[in-house]
């Protein structure tokens, strides 16, 4: 029998595990319901954990180092929309050079920083409550990133199905050019989503830095920005679906460092790559059983007002 505090440690340690995940693919999905394919949020990541780590570093605010996170997610995200939304190019190859400039940027950034540590961010902790069998950890014993990820998703539900605003973002996702006909800002809307999505990755980069794993290493995301992506895919662009997939995919990569503890004789490599390959296999499965239902019909498609 397993004893009730490491189930608590482990279904704990999956809720944090999951945040980083919920947090990126949250600004993703507001991206891809305004019609924005957004291929940089590794990118975004990496320079919001490399930028919120150096910040909170050299002036040991946690605060002032999320801050700086999501303004950093904020301004790479601008160097996207410039190209993709602003002179039509490509977004696929917006979307990449834009994460292969971050990870050059969180590297020139984060060097200085290289073995160094910092106090990770505080966990809520609540008399009595905190102390539960299972549920207190999990529930009552998080940091206030993941708390924040909760509120931010519930936000965005609400937002996005019952605000005029959120009507108009999903309009120009469905039909831009209608959208442009009634006279709304097109490129202005996806511009927004875009630094939403930015700020999103960036505060998911410094959930990672800060309280996750608090410490620089040059590939600490290790493609949990492309997991976020296919997790937008895995939700069917819908916000609650969207939390199930990421403590899903969550829960699949703390699993994986189990199974591993426990000498079973899987080779390591195989067990880590298994979000990934779940993330394929999730892919696979939704192609063959939706054939894209439910997606923006004019995601990725560049908008170029009349002239």
């Amino acid at each position: 029998m397993l004893d009730a505090a490491i189930i608590g440690a482990v279904l704990a340690s999956i809720v944090a595990a999951a945040t980083t995940l919920l947090l990126a693919s949250i600004g993703e999905l507001v991206a891809e319901r305004a019609g924005t394919l957004n291929l940089g949020v590794e990118g975004m990541m990496i320079v919001g954990a490399a930028v919120g780590y150096a910040a909170a570093y050299g002036s040991g605010s946690l605060i002032l180092g999320t801050i700086a996170a999501m303004l950093a997610g904020t301004l790479l995200s601008l160097v996207f929309a410039g190209l993709a939304i602003w002179l039509a190019a490509n977004q696929v190859a917006s979307g990449l050079a834009t994460t292969i400039l971050g990870l050059g940027l969180a590297g020139l950034i984060g060097s200085p920083f290289v073995g160094t540590t910092l106090t990770a961010a505080p966990a809520l902790h609540i008399p009595v409550l905190s102390d539960l069998p299972i549920v207190g950890p999990v529930l009552f014993g998080q940091d206030a990133f993941a708390y924040a990820s909760i509120a931010l998703l519930a936000i965005v539900a609400y937002g996005l199905a019952r605000t005029r605003a959120g009507l108009v973002l999903r309009a120009v996702g469905e039909s831009h050019v209608a959208a442009h006909a009634l006279g709304h800002p097109v490129r202005k809307i996806r511009t927004l989503a875009v630094m939403f999505g930015g700020a999103c990755a960036g505060l998911a980069g410094a959930q990672l830095s800060l309280a996750y794993t608090p410490f620089w290493a040059s590939d600490m995301t290790a493609g949990r920005g492309w997991i976020a992506l296919a997790l937008v895919v895995f939700s069917a662009w819908r916000p609650l679906w969207l939390l199930g997939g990421a403590y899903l995919f969550g829960a699949v990569s703390i699993l994986q460092l189990h199974v591993q503890g426990f000498g079973l004789g899987i080779p390591s490599q195989l067990l880590s790559s298994l979000p990934y390959l779940a993330t394929i296999a999730a892919l696979v499965v939704i192609s063959a059983l939706k054939r894209g239902q439910g997606a923006p019909a004019s995601l990725g498609v560049p908008f170029v007002p009349d002239r």
